[in-house]
Protein backbone atom coordinates (compact mmCIF):
# COMPACT_ATOMS: atom_id res chain seq x y z
CA UNK A 1 0.00 0.00 0.00
CA UNK A 2 1.54 3.58 -1.26
CA UNK A 3 2.48 5.05 2.42
CA UNK A 4 0.99 8.70 1.09
CA UNK A 5 -2.93 7.96 2.00
CA UNK A 6 -5.43 10.26 0.43
CA UNK A 7 -5.68 13.70 2.01
CA UNK A 8 -2.03 13.48 4.03
CA UNK A 9 -0.03 15.12 1.33
CA UNK A 10 -2.51 18.08 1.79
CA UNK A 11 -2.49 17.94 5.22
CA UNK A 12 1.73 17.56 5.54
CA UNK A 13 1.92 20.88 3.14
CA UNK A 14 -0.38 22.74 5.75
CA UNK A 15 1.62 21.25 8.67
CA UNK A 16 4.94 22.62 7.01
CA UNK A 17 3.20 25.95 6.75
CA UNK A 18 1.85 25.63 10.88
CA UNK A 19 5.04 24.34 11.95
CA UNK A 20 6.67 27.70 10.36
CA UNK A 21 4.30 29.59 12.79
CA UNK A 22 5.28 27.76 15.71
CA UNK A 23 1.86 25.54 16.39
CA UNK A 24 2.46 23.74 19.56
CA UNK A 25 2.13 19.78 19.93
CA UNK A 26 -0.25 17.79 18.48
CA UNK A 27 -0.82 14.70 16.58
CA UNK A 28 -3.15 13.99 13.83
CA UNK A 29 -3.33 9.99 13.07
CA UNK A 30 -4.10 8.18 10.35
CA UNK A 31 -5.93 4.65 9.59
CA UNK A 32 -6.50 3.13 6.36
CA UNK A 33 -8.42 0.13 5.21
CA UNK A 34 -9.52 -1.63 1.96
CA UNK A 35 -12.53 0.66 2.25
CA UNK A 36 -11.89 3.78 1.33
CA UNK A 37 -14.85 4.64 3.70
CA UNK A 38 -13.60 3.11 7.11
CA UNK A 39 -10.73 5.47 7.17
CA UNK A 40 -10.39 7.72 9.82
CA UNK A 41 -8.15 10.26 11.38
CA UNK A 42 -8.03 11.00 15.16
CA UNK A 43 -5.64 14.03 16.52
CA UNK A 44 -3.47 13.71 20.28
CA UNK A 45 -2.61 16.52 22.69
CA UNK A 46 -0.66 15.49 25.95
CA UNK A 47 1.32 17.01 28.28
CA UNK A 48 -0.28 20.38 29.08
CA UNK A 49 0.50 20.60 33.14
CA UNK A 50 -1.89 23.50 34.00
CA UNK A 51 -0.72 25.47 36.68
CA UNK A 52 -2.68 27.49 38.90
CA UNK A 53 -1.07 30.24 41.11
CA UNK A 54 -3.63 32.11 42.77
CA UNK A 55 -7.50 33.59 42.10
CA UNK A 56 -7.55 33.51 38.44
CA UNK A 57 -4.14 33.32 37.35
CA UNK A 58 -2.69 30.33 36.01
CA UNK A 59 1.21 30.10 34.43
CA UNK A 60 0.58 31.50 31.17
CA UNK A 61 3.03 29.66 29.03
CA UNK A 62 1.34 26.34 30.29
CA UNK A 63 -1.82 27.87 29.22
CA UNK A 64 -0.66 28.84 25.91
CA UNK A 65 1.07 25.72 24.80
CA UNK A 66 -2.81 23.89 25.35
CA UNK A 67 -4.71 27.05 24.02
CA UNK A 68 -2.74 26.76 20.65
CA UNK A 69 -2.93 23.06 20.29
CA UNK A 70 -6.55 23.01 20.49
CA UNK A 71 -6.75 25.60 17.87
CA UNK A 72 -4.34 24.08 15.59
CA UNK A 73 -6.48 20.95 15.77
CA UNK A 74 -9.84 22.22 15.22
CA UNK A 75 -7.64 23.62 11.98
CA UNK A 76 -6.82 20.31 10.76
CA UNK A 77 -7.56 18.52 7.28
CA UNK A 78 -8.63 16.42 7.05
CA UNK A 79 -11.31 16.19 9.96
CA UNK A 80 -10.26 13.78 12.62
CA UNK A 81 -12.77 11.40 14.04
CA UNK A 82 -11.93 11.97 17.72
CA UNK A 83 -9.35 13.41 19.51
CA UNK A 84 -7.24 11.97 22.48
CA UNK A 85 -5.91 13.89 25.48
CA UNK A 86 -2.77 12.21 26.68
CA UNK A 87 -2.82 13.04 30.17
CA UNK A 88 -1.62 15.71 32.73
CA UNK A 89 -3.60 18.22 31.86
CA UNK A 90 -3.26 19.89 35.30
CA UNK A 91 0.65 20.02 37.20
CA UNK A 92 -1.26 19.56 40.83
CA UNK A 93 -4.53 18.48 40.16
CA UNK A 94 -6.36 21.15 41.60
CA UNK A 95 -10.11 21.38 40.58
CA UNK A 96 -9.30 25.02 39.81
CA UNK A 97 -6.32 23.68 37.03
CA UNK A 98 -8.52 20.57 36.03
CA UNK A 99 -11.75 23.10 35.45
CA UNK A 100 -9.21 25.59 33.85
CA UNK A 101 -7.94 22.97 31.45
CA UNK A 102 -11.21 21.25 30.71
CA UNK A 103 -12.41 24.36 29.64
CA UNK A 104 -9.90 24.80 26.88
CA UNK A 105 -9.82 21.06 25.91
CA UNK A 106 -14.03 22.13 25.82
CA UNK A 107 -12.92 23.98 22.60
CA UNK A 108 -11.98 21.10 20.62
CA UNK A 109 -14.89 20.71 17.50
CA UNK A 110 -14.45 17.33 17.83
CA UNK A 111 -14.90 13.97 20.46
CA UNK A 112 -13.21 13.73 23.01
CA UNK A 113 -11.39 10.79 24.80
CA UNK A 114 -8.36 11.51 28.01
CA UNK A 115 -5.93 9.69 29.62
CA UNK A 116 -5.27 10.52 33.50
CA UNK A 117 -1.36 11.57 34.11
CA UNK A 118 0.16 11.14 37.41
CA UNK A 119 -0.43 14.56 38.13
CA UNK A 120 -4.10 14.38 37.30
CA UNK A 121 -4.63 11.98 40.03
CA UNK A 122 -2.27 12.05 43.01
CA UNK A 123 -4.02 14.63 45.02
CA UNK A 124 -7.43 12.90 45.22
CA UNK A 125 -6.69 9.85 43.10
CA UNK A 126 -8.67 10.67 40.93
CA UNK A 127 -11.80 11.41 41.78
CA UNK A 128 -12.66 15.20 40.25
CA UNK A 129 -10.47 14.23 36.80
CA UNK A 130 -13.46 11.08 36.93
CA UNK A 131 -15.95 13.87 37.38
CA UNK A 132 -15.14 15.68 34.17
CA UNK A 133 -13.52 12.81 31.85
CA UNK A 134 -15.24 9.62 33.26
CA UNK A 135 -13.57 5.77 33.90
CA UNK A 136 -9.81 5.36 34.47
CA UNK A 137 -9.64 2.61 32.38
CA UNK A 138 -11.87 1.65 29.67
CA UNK A 139 -11.81 0.67 25.59
CA UNK A 140 -13.70 1.09 22.32
CA UNK A 141 -14.20 0.38 19.11
CA UNK A 142 -13.64 2.89 16.13
CA UNK A 143 -14.37 1.55 12.25
CA UNK A 144 -12.28 -1.85 12.65
CA UNK A 145 -9.62 -1.06 15.38
CA UNK A 146 -10.03 -1.77 19.15
CA UNK A 147 -9.06 1.30 21.61
CA UNK A 148 -7.62 0.70 25.07
CA UNK A 149 -7.04 3.18 27.63
CA UNK A 150 -5.12 2.16 30.59
CA UNK A 151 -4.56 4.05 33.98
CA UNK A 152 -0.25 3.30 33.75
CA UNK A 153 0.68 5.62 36.52
CA UNK A 154 -0.95 3.55 39.83
CA UNK A 155 1.33 2.63 42.29
CA UNK A 156 1.49 0.74 45.51
CA UNK A 157 -0.88 0.71 48.37
CA UNK A 158 1.57 1.52 51.13
CA UNK A 159 3.36 4.06 49.27
CA UNK A 160 0.08 5.29 47.93
CA UNK A 161 -1.64 5.27 50.99
CA UNK A 162 0.63 5.43 54.48
CA UNK A 163 4.14 7.11 53.51
CA UNK A 164 2.71 10.96 52.95
CA UNK A 165 1.17 13.10 55.92
CA UNK A 166 -0.99 14.45 53.26
CA UNK A 167 -2.64 14.40 50.21
CA UNK A 168 -1.07 17.63 48.83
CA UNK A 169 2.86 15.84 49.73
CA UNK A 170 1.55 13.07 48.44
CA UNK A 171 0.82 14.52 44.94
CA UNK A 172 4.15 17.07 45.46
CA UNK A 173 6.22 14.05 45.80
CA UNK A 174 4.84 12.48 42.83
CA UNK A 175 4.80 15.52 40.55
CA UNK A 176 8.99 15.99 40.81
CA UNK A 177 9.89 13.48 38.25
CA UNK A 178 13.47 13.58 38.74
CA UNK A 179 12.78 12.58 42.43
CA UNK A 180 14.22 9.92 44.71
CA UNK A 181 11.05 9.52 47.07
CA UNK A 182 8.79 8.75 43.89
CA UNK A 183 7.68 5.34 43.03
CA UNK A 184 7.83 3.25 39.97
CA UNK A 185 4.21 3.23 38.02
CA UNK A 186 2.24 0.18 37.76
CA UNK A 187 -0.66 -0.89 36.29
CA UNK A 188 -1.95 -3.31 38.51
CA UNK A 189 -3.39 -6.56 39.08
CA UNK A 190 -7.04 -5.54 39.09
CA UNK A 191 -6.22 -3.44 36.18
CA UNK A 192 -4.73 -6.13 34.00
CA UNK A 193 -7.17 -8.80 35.18
CA UNK A 194 -9.52 -5.55 33.36
CA UNK A 195 -7.40 -5.46 30.39
CA UNK A 196 -7.83 -9.87 29.88
CA UNK A 197 -11.03 -10.16 29.99
CA UNK A 198 -11.12 -6.96 27.58
CA UNK A 199 -8.66 -8.14 25.05
CA UNK A 200 -10.57 -11.65 25.25
CA UNK A 201 -13.63 -10.71 23.34
CA UNK A 202 -10.76 -9.36 20.79
CA UNK A 203 -9.66 -11.21 17.47
CA UNK A 204 -6.26 -11.76 17.19
CA UNK A 205 -6.06 -10.07 13.86
CA UNK A 206 -7.88 -6.79 14.97
CA UNK A 207 -5.48 -3.66 15.16
CA UNK A 208 -4.55 -2.53 18.49
CA UNK A 209 -4.26 0.65 19.64
CA UNK A 210 -3.26 1.16 23.70
CA UNK A 211 -3.28 4.44 25.68
CA UNK A 212 -0.94 4.90 28.39
CA UNK A 213 0.44 7.76 30.14
CA UNK A 214 3.88 5.89 31.79
CA UNK A 215 5.78 4.28 28.79
CA UNK A 216 4.42 0.21 29.26
CA UNK A 217 8.21 -0.33 29.28
CA UNK A 218 11.20 0.43 31.69
CA UNK A 219 13.26 2.71 30.20
CA UNK A 220 14.81 4.85 32.74
CA UNK A 221 14.22 4.78 36.54
CA UNK A 222 15.44 7.76 37.69
CA UNK A 223 12.95 9.62 35.74
CA UNK A 224 10.17 7.64 36.95
CA UNK A 225 10.22 7.41 33.07
CA UNK A 226 9.14 3.08 34.17
CA UNK A 227 6.08 0.89 34.42
CA UNK A 228 6.95 -1.80 37.20
CA UNK A 229 5.05 -4.58 35.60
CA UNK A 230 5.54 -3.74 32.50
CA UNK A 231 6.04 -7.04 31.33
CA UNK A 232 2.83 -8.34 32.41
CA UNK A 233 1.20 -5.83 30.50
CA UNK A 234 3.11 -6.69 27.37
CA UNK A 235 2.31 -10.34 27.73
CA UNK A 236 -1.39 -9.37 27.81
CA UNK A 237 -0.66 -7.66 24.55
CA UNK A 238 1.53 -10.47 22.44
CA UNK A 239 -0.75 -12.56 21.20
CA UNK A 240 -2.06 -9.76 18.76
CA UNK A 241 -0.95 -8.99 14.98
CA UNK A 242 -0.36 -5.76 15.27
CA UNK A 243 0.02 -3.86 18.46
CA UNK A 244 1.14 -0.09 18.48
CA UNK A 245 1.49 1.84 22.47
CA UNK A 246 1.26 5.02 21.79
CA UNK A 247 2.07 7.08 25.53
CA UNK A 248 2.90 10.96 26.57
CA UNK A 249 4.13 12.08 30.46
CA UNK A 250 8.13 11.57 28.70
CA UNK A 251 8.34 15.27 26.57
CA UNK A 252 10.21 13.55 24.04
CA UNK A 253 10.72 11.62 21.10
CA UNK A 254 11.22 8.19 22.41
CA UNK A 255 10.55 4.66 20.13
CA UNK A 256 10.91 1.11 21.05
CA UNK A 257 10.18 -2.38 19.34
CA UNK A 258 9.28 -5.27 21.66
CA UNK A 259 8.09 -8.72 19.53
CA UNK A 260 5.20 -7.60 17.80
CA UNK A 261 4.31 -4.52 20.24
CA UNK A 262 5.36 -0.76 18.73
CA UNK A 263 6.02 1.95 21.24
CA UNK A 264 5.91 6.02 20.12
CA UNK A 265 6.16 8.69 22.91
CA UNK A 266 4.65 12.11 21.78
CA UNK A 267 6.11 15.29 23.03
CA UNK A 268 4.36 17.64 25.54
CA UNK A 269 2.51 21.48 25.06
CA UNK A 270 3.90 22.29 27.98
CA UNK A 271 7.50 22.09 28.45
CA UNK A 272 10.90 19.75 26.68
CA UNK A 273 12.12 16.89 28.90
CA UNK A 274 15.16 17.61 30.24
CA UNK A 275 13.96 21.28 30.20
CA UNK A 276 16.70 24.42 29.78
CA UNK A 277 18.30 25.80 32.99
CA UNK A 278 16.71 28.88 33.10
CA UNK A 279 13.22 27.49 33.16
CA UNK A 280 14.23 25.83 36.83
CA UNK A 281 14.02 29.58 37.80
CA UNK A 282 10.59 29.42 38.26
CA UNK A 283 10.49 26.99 40.83
CA UNK A 284 7.18 27.45 41.71
CA UNK A 285 6.58 26.26 38.11
CA UNK A 286 8.41 23.20 37.41
CA UNK A 287 9.26 20.10 39.10
CA UNK A 288 13.06 20.23 40.24
CA UNK A 289 15.50 19.25 37.87
CA UNK A 290 18.71 17.98 39.46
CA UNK A 291 20.72 16.73 36.56
CA UNK A 292 21.16 19.91 34.51
CA UNK A 293 21.32 19.46 31.09
CA UNK A 294 21.57 21.30 27.90
CA UNK A 295 19.34 19.63 25.91
CA UNK A 296 17.15 22.62 24.74
CA UNK A 297 17.62 26.30 23.85
CA UNK A 298 16.84 28.45 27.00
CA UNK A 299 17.00 31.61 24.35
CA UNK A 300 13.52 29.91 22.80
CA UNK A 301 11.04 28.33 24.86
CA UNK A 302 9.46 26.11 22.05
CA UNK A 303 12.73 24.28 21.80
CA UNK A 304 12.62 20.52 21.59
CA UNK A 305 8.35 20.69 21.63
CA UNK A 306 6.49 20.21 18.39
CA UNK A 307 3.87 18.38 17.26
CA UNK A 308 3.52 14.86 15.49
CA UNK A 309 1.77 13.69 12.25
CA UNK A 310 1.06 9.24 13.40
CA UNK A 311 0.52 7.44 10.77
CA UNK A 312 -0.57 3.97 11.65
CA UNK A 313 -2.68 2.56 8.23
CA UNK A 314 0.04 -0.09 7.49
CA UNK A 315 -0.62 -1.24 10.95
CA UNK A 316 2.76 0.03 12.17
CA UNK A 317 3.31 3.34 13.50
CA UNK A 318 5.67 6.32 11.49
CA UNK A 319 5.62 9.05 13.35
CA UNK A 320 6.84 12.79 11.64
CA UNK A 321 8.01 15.01 14.14
CA UNK A 322 8.01 18.59 13.43
CA UNK A 323 10.10 20.17 15.59
CA UNK A 324 10.15 24.09 16.50
CA UNK A 325 13.65 25.80 15.49
CA UNK A 326 14.98 22.26 14.41
CA UNK A 327 15.23 19.61 11.71
CA UNK A 328 12.21 17.95 11.08
CA UNK A 329 12.37 13.73 12.40
CA UNK A 330 10.51 10.80 11.00
CA UNK A 331 10.73 7.59 13.12
CA UNK A 332 9.07 5.20 11.06
CA UNK A 333 8.72 0.66 10.84
CA UNK A 334 11.55 -0.63 8.88
CA UNK A 335 10.58 -4.24 7.47
CA UNK A 336 13.79 -5.18 6.98
CA UNK A 337 15.18 -5.16 10.35
CA UNK A 338 11.56 -5.36 12.10
CA UNK A 339 11.83 -2.51 14.22
CA UNK A 340 10.96 1.45 14.13
CA UNK A 341 14.38 3.51 13.05
CA UNK A 342 15.05 7.17 13.48
CA UNK A 343 15.81 7.94 9.73
CA UNK A 344 18.22 10.95 10.52
CA UNK A 345 20.25 9.74 12.91
CA UNK A 346 20.93 6.05 12.71
CA UNK A 347 24.21 6.40 10.92
CA UNK A 348 26.64 7.59 13.69
CA UNK A 349 28.26 9.84 10.84
CA UNK A 350 25.35 11.68 10.08
CA UNK A 351 25.00 12.91 13.60
CA UNK A 352 24.96 16.13 15.18
CA UNK A 353 27.65 16.35 17.84
CA UNK A 354 25.94 17.14 21.43
CA UNK A 355 25.77 20.60 22.32
CA UNK A 356 28.11 21.81 25.00
CA UNK A 357 27.39 25.52 25.41
CA UNK A 358 25.33 28.31 23.82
Amino acid sequence: MNPIVPGRRDFLKGAAAAAAAGVVPMSLVKLAFADPAQDFTFAYISGAHIQHISGNKFVRNWDRGLIRAVAETNLLTPKPDFVMFGGDLGQLGTMAELDHGAEMLSKLHYPLHCVMGEHDYYLDLGEYWSKLFGPHQYSFDHKGVHFVVLNSILTYDDWTYNKWPSAEELMLQMAGLDNPNGSPFIVGEKQRAWLKTDLDKVAKTTPLVVFSHSPLQKLYKGWNFWTEDAEEVQALLKPFDKVNVIYGHVHQIQYNQIGRISFNAVMATAWPWPYPSTYAQAQHAMPVLTVPMNRADPFFERDATGWQFIDVHTGRVALKYNLYNNTARTVAWNPATGKPEDSAFQDPAKRIPAQVHY
